[in-house]
């Protein structure tokens, strides 16, 4: 498929059929489905990673790990590490190595449902901002006001060797490298015997003062008290670092550092290690542990389990990475399992990103979080009259998506479709305007309910479109709906909006 820039071109008719929310018995029996449609033409749908009533994980059309997670002007923000499936010689899935992980994806959604993918961030060499950078792990952000205007920092890991940041104007970019080099690496005051420099967690607190966590590892008969766990006072530019790193005291480490404040309260999360047998706290191997302190540079006091390894609750164990983050006042844990990887039949380690939600305790105590794969409700309506990012959904099938930021958009070939749940189509709507281009030519169905059912618009991007253009039907919806773009051929989706009856 040849890439096009985007052109502001007039709009195009489409082919149209619509009907209303609530159709006559004569328009009902006249209607017709994506399935007849598709039988006709011997197409088949695309079967989604998902089942119904799934809002976990939060994204399939690829994978996505150790999700670090920003809240930024009533969005959350998830930054992820871009696991890659590896081949052997023979054509045969490998366990992932993690060495080919250059880029970082991220993901936002102001209703944990509905999730605008803004692609993937070229991190790492060769084509990366940060040149001297050989990978880009388990990232996490952060966002402070500077000079009157708000400013980014997206932090990672360059292996296991060292942290690095990027900054941008804009949670989504574009990124740019402003160090020109890592940030904490072995050079790094008290970091020499810190096995692993890697997993930062971020957190600017209340008076503008950021903190950096990071560190990992257990050196050889120290599994209960590894001493590998670090946390250092950022200077007030956010990619230098004000004083030494802190040697924090946490009990059973492995990997995996949060930092969060509730209250007047500095929560320090992790992930434990695989050698916690008969130790006296009762914690398990794997699992997210919590600690507090009043200062967060601490001592922190250990409190209790936050999260047991997912493989409790989904079957598939493996290594555990979590965020905290808050929206509206509530917490939710972000973390990564392998029901994609089921899904598709393969096995390697390969992850994707969930959340569930924290209950506080009135004492203030964290309350043991149960992973599932219903994850959270809708938190609001979706608003539709308003130009949409067409990588914004809450399920797909056969769809991927490219680009960056606000150039990232859909392509889909015949039988992809995608899903966004809970519009509200309020005051009724009248038409749907869609900006797309197709190689071969495309008729884009607009369905609810399911991607299969009864066709509500059908827009037609005919064959050598050259740019992405603007085409209009008639889409006459009311109420509450899920709707469904669903593909006959090859399509590059970049947006669409409803208007308003």
């Amino acid at each position: 498929m040849k890439s096009r820039k985007k052109a502001a071109l007039p709009l195009m008719l489409g082919l149209v059929l619509a009907c209303t929310g609530i159709a006559s018995a004569e328009t009902e029996n006249e209607m017709k489905t994506v399935m007849d449609v598709f039988e006709a033409q011997e197409l088949s749908l695309a079967e989604s990673y998902k089942k119904p009533g799934e809002n976990n994980p939060l994204y399939t059309q690829r994978f996505g790990a150790d999700p670090g997670v920003m809240e930024y002007n009533g969005r959350v923000y998830v930054y992820m590490t871009d696991d890659l499936i590896e081949y052997d010689r023979a054509g045969n899935v490998k366990e992932n190595s993690y060495s080919k992980i250059k880029c970082i994806s991220c993901i936002s959604s102001d209703d944990m449902v509905n999730w605008t993918d803004h692609g993937k961030i070229e991190v790492a060499a060769p084509k990366g901002k940060a040149k001297w950078a050989v990978n880009s792990w388990a990232p996490c952000a952060a966002h402070k006001e500077m000079n009157g205007k708000e400013k980014f920092f997206l932090y990672f890991c360059n292996g296991g060797n060292g942290i690095g940041v990027l900054c941008a104007d804009s949670p989504t970019g574009p990124w740019r490298d402003e160090v020109g080099h890592s940030l904490i690496n072995r050079d790094t005051p008290e970091c020499a015997d810190v096995l692993w420099l890697f997993d930062p967690a971020v957190m600017v607190d209340e008076d503008g003062t950021g903190y950096l966590a990071f560190g990992g590892g257990v050196p050889e008969g120290m599994q209960e008290a590894p001493g590998t766990g670090r946390i250092v006072r950022l200077g007030d530019d956010m990619i230098s670092l004000d004083g030494a790193p802190v040697r924090l005291e946490v009990p059973w480490l492995f990997e995996d550092s949060g930092l969060n404040r509730i209250g007047d309260t500095y929560i320090y999360s992790y992930c434990s290690n695989w050698q916690t047998k008969g130790n006296s706290l009762g914690l398990g191997d794997g699992a997210i542990q919590y600690m507090t302190s009043d200062d967060p540079l601490g001592p922190y006091a250990y409190q209790g389990e936050l999260f047991p390894n997912e493989g409790r609750f989904f079957g598939l164990y493996g290594n555990n990475h979590h965020s905290i983050a808050c929206l509206d006042g509530a917490y939710y844990l972000f973390y990564h399992s392998r029901p994609v990887e089921q899904a598709m039949g393969i096995t390697g380690n390969y992850r994707s990103p969930q959340a569930d939600r924290i209950v506080i305790e009135e004492d203030g105590s964290l309350r043991s979080v149960v992973g599932t794969m219903k994850g959270i409700e809708q938190l609001k309506p979706f608003d539709p009259y308003r130009p949409i990012q067409a990588s914004t959904m809450s399920d797909q099938a056969g769809i991927s998506v490219e680009g960056c930021g606000e150039e990232a958009v859909v392509m889909g070939g015949a039988g992809a479709w995608l899903k966004v749940s809970g519009a509200d189509f309020a005051d009724g709507c009248k038409a749907l305007v869609l900006t797309a281009g197709s190689e071969d030519g495309c008729t884009v169905y607009v369905t609810r309910a399911s991607a299969g059912g009864e066709i509500m618009a059908e827009l037609e991007i005919p064959a050598q479109t050259e740019n992405l253009t603007s085409f209009e039907a008639p889409l006459a919806l009311s109420g509450m709906q899920d709707l469904f773009f669903v593909f006959s051929g090859d399509i590059r989706f970049a947006s669409w909006e409803a208007i308003r009856r």
